[in-house]
Parts: structure tokens; C-alpha cells; sequence
């Protein structure tokens, strides 16, 4: 007499709910091919074929039930272990495997690895390491959404470690302020790396924390396939009626390391044996064979073609040869291409200041781009610290002309979100110091998003800066060298109205990002005909407003009038004074040429000497004019120190008394 065969386990309350077969099979089908993949890639990573790998497996259920319920063009942002988002998405598994191994036919053109990628193609922006931004990139898309009156709903990742991170605070806060329609997912695995849970946070459950934002919060177990998709189902349907973001905690956890290298042992064996008994994938599967939904044949049937399609495009992917390094596509692929339209000024202007200038030309600009939305804090009914955006709310609205929480890094980061669904931004520094607390997804995040994944960032970042108004240490830096040394930033640093005006205009044309310097010190003090219409000016395009022959004085922003006033006041000196206006791009050419016929050259520049822009501007000139040069190069610059605040020490910071000097020395050389 034979045994019978013992009834498989199941280890969840499986709830139907009334799905159809051709659904529950769906699901089944849509965390077995991820697992199979995975499977497969760590025989390769043992056989050395591939390099790195990140396993999601036993969290399968959470990336296959909130793609199953997202609408094709809703973006998703996935992390590490949602290999599950892709494939549902049905992205050519030869392009996955060609992203991990750094060929072309991925999606970076192996210039970053495993998921660090997006694909507008497919609406999915892929992760930086630094994680917490992506929840304000989230925020962003959201608002894009909103904007449009599409009835869109985003989703993003990240894991219980990622949530002590302060951009995801500041992104839940912004989000439930503006009520952005986000499906905030938290892959509660229990360890962030090694770290356990009770070293990451101290309350009980991160959906907690929703009460504290104002917004609402939900824990759903993450392993259970048909709990995940039916409360997201129902939540996704209810936030497009109503948008408003909603933070959710998936209970679950990791049967792998972090990535292979690190190992689980760190992780109570029991522990791994308990959540071994959960697995999504087995679970489900022995449910559906209870139920008569999935046979034996069947389940053979779809490991036979998940297993042919894995070893198909995995062949097209090892085929495909390595990628060879061209510097010249390198070097072009750092920005978007950028095809300036010359827009003429007309010849009606008016004498208006600095700051007058600045404000007509956003205001213009936002009435020539209607996609075009402004983030800074009291920059709304208050009109900005200095007031450049006054009456912007009456001629915009609130929608298009955005008060923000002093949230730095979460507004640039939705920034970045409003780029990728379509929009431009500019945001508000309300003092260009304020930037570090916002220069991680500068940084990492619109510097470098076009390089890696062919995506634009069309944001410009406005920075009031520099000193000579007695601010002090926290409100007058001009701190433009920071972002000169990153690739994937333009700088643009204006000295005179007609320049600021026509350089911002550009600069929101431009589908790359741009700091946009304005020197605080001259919003009041300087004045010029301008232009009363729109008109645009190049990046990239130095003025030259003195011609001579004796020294090149190169300089920018608040230099360019300590040097006109120098030369003013020693009429003997004849100078070509070249005002660079933007920094990168750099117009070297100008500033060559000029060398070259004076034989001298001194660059001035109120940031501090060492580490700063005269210091590549100085290497460049012995680089390429040195046979040229009848005297060292000299830089001026102010003091190694930060800047004070009484009018004494900081006019003795300065480095306008000494320019004088210096410039002297050199042409007595």
C-alpha cells in the first residue's frame, strides 16, 4: 500500500477575493521569471561571468503586485532588489543582462551598473547609491502628474535602512504638504546591509511615521502576492480619485545577502529558516496547485520558457562585444544636446537695476514656457527675501509659483522629478550658502543623470551670493568653484542687468542644469539699459568690455566692477578686461586670444584663492599660452578664511584693495 503524498505547506491565509484564474497566473508568472533570473545569475556570479549582484529573492511579491496594478505609463522607481518592476514591464532581458555586464545595448552604456538606470521607454527610473533622493525625484513626477490633471499615480522604493536618511523625511513632508499622489513602498527586510532594525530606528513600525507627516500609512505582509495586489489595487484606484500620497511597509525579508560578497552571516540562522518557510514564490505556487489554478505541467511548462528566454538573450548579450571607450563620446554625452536659438533684444529698453532685470526675465520666461514651475522658499505671496517674485502669484497662481518647506534637498530633487515628467524648473537658494544642504542630488543626481542614462535635467538652480553686504559667514559666500569641478553642470555667473536678463532666459531654455549665480551686493547697485521684451544671450560667451594691450584682467560677477573701477581710476593702464559671464562652459578662446597679444594676464575672483576658478583659469593659460607669457600669471582672491560680518574685516577680506597692487606688480614684471 502506498504512502500519500503529504499536502504541501502554505504558510499564508491566501484571500482570492474573486480574482479570475488568467490574474492569479499572472502573478505567478510575474515572480517566477525574476526568480529565475536570479537563480541564474548566481551561477554566473560564480563562474565569474558576471560582476556584482544585488538578490531580491524572496521579496519578488512586492515589485510583481505594485507593477500588476500601475498603469504602463506610471512611473516607477525602483532600488537594488526589483527586478520584478523590469521584467513586468517587459524590458528585452538581453538589454538587462547587457546593463549588467556594461555593454551598450544596456541602458547606461556601461558607464553604471545593475538597476543605477531609467528608461522613459519603459517609465522607470532607476536608483542612485545614495538613495534618499529618489523619494524626492518621486515627489517631482508626482507634482508633474498633478499639474496635468492626468490622474497619475508614481511609485517608489527603498529599504528600512533608507528611511533614516533625512532626503526621505523631507520628501514624505513635501509630499504630504502639496498632496502628491506617491505610493511610498518601504521594503521593511529587517537588515539595512548588516544593520538590524533596532539600530536603524526606534519605533515600532515605519508606517508609524505616517501620522507624524499627516499622511496615511499602511502595513501590508509583503510575501503574501494576493495581499499586496489587491490592497494596492485598491489604493492605486482610490488615489487617482483622490490624489494624496500614502507611505506603506511591506513586511519582508532578504534570503541573500546584501550583495553575494557580504554573506547572511550576520543573520540568526532561525531567522532565515523562519522567513525560509514564507517564500512568496513556493507559497503561491502550492496555493494555486490546491486550487487547481496550476498544475505540474503547467508550472514545467513556464520554467521551459522563462528558462529558454533567460539562455536566448543571455547568449545575444555575451555576444555582444565590450564597450570601447571613445573620449569624444564620453566627453559629449556629459550634457544634452543644446541647439541655442539667438533671440534678439528689441530696441525699446528701460533703465532698470540688477535685480529688476533678473525678476523680468523669470517672469517672461514663465509666460513663455507654460511648463515652467518655481520652487524656492516665501518666494509666493511674500515675493522672495528679495522680493524678485513679487506679484508672480497673481499673474501664475500657486500651482506654477511654489511656496517650499525648508527642504533643500527634497526641492531639488523634485526638480528633477518635474524634468523627467516633462517640465522645467528653477528653483530658489534663498541664499546660495543654503546649497549644501541641498548639494547631494545636485551633485550626484542632476550633474550626472544625462551621462548615465541619456536623461535630461532641465533645472536651473538661482544662487543670491557673494559678499560686500555685511551677511556674514552664512549668507555671503560665492561658492561657484563647488560646482565648476562636477561634470554635468553649467555655470553661469552674470555681472550687468542686459547679461543677467538674456543669461537666464538661455539658461531655462537649456535642457541641462544650470547654477545660476547672482551677486547679492549688485541687485541694488547696478543699473543699465535693458531690453523690455524677451531676448536670449549664449552660454559660453565671454564680454569683452575694455580693450588694450599692456595685461589681460579676467574676472566675473562683482570683479568685473572692482576692475572697471580700478581701471577708471588709472586711465595709464591699457587693458583687455574680459567679463566671463559663465564659467562652464568656459571660453577659453576669448581668453586665449587675449593672452596671446598682451603677453599677461591676472584673474580675479572674490571666492577664497586656494582651490578656486582662477586656479584652473591660471593652469590653462601656462598650458596653452606660455610661450606668450612675458610675466607668471597672478591670481587675486580673498582670504583663507570665512567671511565676516563687520564692515572692517570684511572689506579686508576682500581682495578689490589689493587688486590694484597686484596688477601694478605684474605689469612692472
Amino acid at each position: 500500500m502506498m504512502k500519500p503524498e503529504a499536502t504541501p505547506q502554505i504558510f499564508f491565509d491566501y484571500k482570492r477575493n474573486d480574482i479570475d484564474d488568467t490574474t492569479l497566473l499572472s502573478l505567478y508568472r510575474g515572480m517566477l521569471k525574476p526568480r529565475m533570473i536570479e537563480e541564474k545569475m548566481l551561477i554566473l556570479l560564480r563562474q565569474g561571468k558576471v560582476s556584482k549582484w544585488f538578490s531580491g529573492i524572496g521579496q519578488e511579491a512586492i515589485s510583481v503586485g505594485i507593477a500588476s496594478v500601475l498603469d504602463r505609463d506610471e512611473y516607477i522607481l525602483p532600488m537594488h532588489r526589483n527586478l520584478g518592476v523590469f521584467t513586468m514591464r517587459d524590458i528585452p532581458l538581453y538589454r538587462l543582462f547587457s546593463q549588467w555586464q556594461g555593454k551598450a545595448n544596456g541602458f547606461t552604456k556601461g558607464r553604471d551598473r545593475s538597476f543605477h538606470f531609467g528608461t522613459q521607454e519603459f517609465h522607470i527610473v532607476g536608483m542612485i547609491s545614495h538613495l534618499g533622493p529618489q523619494f524626492g525625484v518621486a515627489d517631482g513626477i508626482a507634482l508633474a502628474n498633478k499639474l496635468k490633471g492626468n490622474n497619475k499615480v508614481c511609485a517608489v522604493f527603498t529599504g528600512e535602512g533608507g528611511t533614516s536618511e533625512g532626503d526621505i523625511h523631507e520628501a514624505l513632508n513635501v509630499a504630504s504638504v502639496w498632496q502628491l499622489p506617491v505610493l511610498f513602498c518601504v521594503e521593511n527586510n529587517g537588515y539595512g546591509l548588516s544593520t538590524p532594525t533596532n539600530e536603524q530606528y526606534n519605533c515600532e513600525n515605519i508606517a508609524d511615521r505616517g501620522k507624524g507627516y499627516g499622511m496615511e500609512s499602511h502595513i501590508i505582509e509583503g510575501n503574501d502576492i494576493l495581499e499586496v495586489y489587491v490592497k494596492l489595487k485598491t489604493l492605486v484606484e482610490s488615489m487617482r480619485s483622490n490624489p494624496r500620497p500614502i507611505l506603506l511597509e511591506f513586511k519582508t525579508f532578504r534570503m541573500r545577502g546584501h550583495e553575494e560578497a557580504s554573506g547572511t552571516k550576520y543573520v540568526p540562522s532561525e531567522l532565515i529558516d523562519d522567513w525560509g518557510l514564507r517564500d512568496p514564490l513556493i507559497n503561491y505556487e502550492n496555493f494555486l496547485l490546491a486550487e487547481g489554478v496550476l498544475t505540474e505541467e503547467k508550472m514545467r511548462e513556464f520554467r521551459n520558457e522563462f528558462k529558454q528566454e533567460i539562455d536566448y538573450n543571455l547568449d545575444i548579450a555575451f555576444a555582444e562585444p565590450k564597450i570601447e571607450p571613445f573620449e569624444t563620446t564620453e566627453l559629449n554625452d556629459v550634457f544634452k544636446k543644446f541647439d541655442y536659438q539667438a533671440i534678439k533684444a528689441n530696441p525699446k529698453t528701460e533703465n532698470i537695476r540688477f535685480i529688476d532685470a533678473i525678476s523680468q526675465g523669470l517672469k517672461q520666461s514663465m509666460e513663455r514656457h507654460n511648463n515652467l514651475v518655481l520652487m524656492g522658499q516665501d518666494i509666493a505671496e511674500y515675493g522672495g527675501v528679495f522680493k524678485i517674485t513679487e506679484g508672480f502669484v497673481e499673474q501664475f497662481g500657486k500651482e506654477r509659483v511654489r511656496n517650499t518647506p525648508i527642504c533643500e534637498s527634497a526641492i531639488v530633487s523634485a526638480a528633477m522629478g518635474l524634468s523627467i515628467n516633462g517640465f522645467k524648473a528653477v528653483v530658489e537658494m534663498q541664499f546660495a550658502d543654503f546649497v549644501t544642504s541641498g548639494f547631494n542630488p545636485i551633485i550626484n543626481y542632476l550633474a550626472k543623470n544625462h551621462y548615465r542614462w541619456n536623461e535630461k535635467a532641465d533645472v536651473v538652480v538661482r544662487m543670491p551670493c557673494g559678499a560686500g553686504v555685511g551677511a556674514g559667514p552664512f549668507h555671503s559666500q560665492t561658492n561657484e568653484a563647488w560646482f565648476t569641478h562636477t561634470p554635468g553642470l553649467k555655470v553661469v555667473y552674470p555681472a550687468f542687468p542686459y547679461d543677467a536678463k538674456g543669461l537666464l532666459a538661455t539658461s531655462i531654455e537649456d535642457p541641462n542644469p544650470v547654477m545660476f549665480f547672482e551677486h547679492k551686493a549688485l541687485y541694488r547697485s547696478i543699473r543699465q539699459d535693458v531690453p523690455t521684451d524677451y531676448y536670449t544671450l549664449p552660454l559660453g560667451k565671454a564680454s569683452m568690455l575694455k580693450e588694450g594691450n599692456d595685461v589681460t584682467i579676467i574676472t566675473y560677477g562683482a570683479g568685473v566692477h572692482w576692475a572697471l573701477e580700478t581701471l577708471d581710476q588709472n586711465s595709464e593702464i591699457s587693458a583687455d578686461l574680459i567679463d566671463l559671464r559663465t564659467l562652464i562652459p568656459l571660453d577659453s578662446e576669448t581668453i586665449y586670444n587675449s593672452v596671446k597679444k598682451t603677453g599677461k594676464a591676472i584673474i580675479l575672483q572674490e571666492d577664497s584663492l586656494f582651490g578656486g576658478i582662477a586656479s584652473d583659469i591660471s593652469a590653462l593659460i601656462i598650458e596653452n599660452c606660455f610661450e606668450h607669457l612675458d610675466a607668471p600669471v597672478r591670481r587675486v582672491a580673498s582670504l583663507e578664511t570665512p567671511i565676516p560680518f563687520a564692515a572692517n574685516l570684511e572689506s579686508a577680506y576682500l581682495p578689490k584693495e589689493k587688486f590694484i597692487d597686484n596688477l601694478k606688480n605684474l605689469l612692472s614684471y
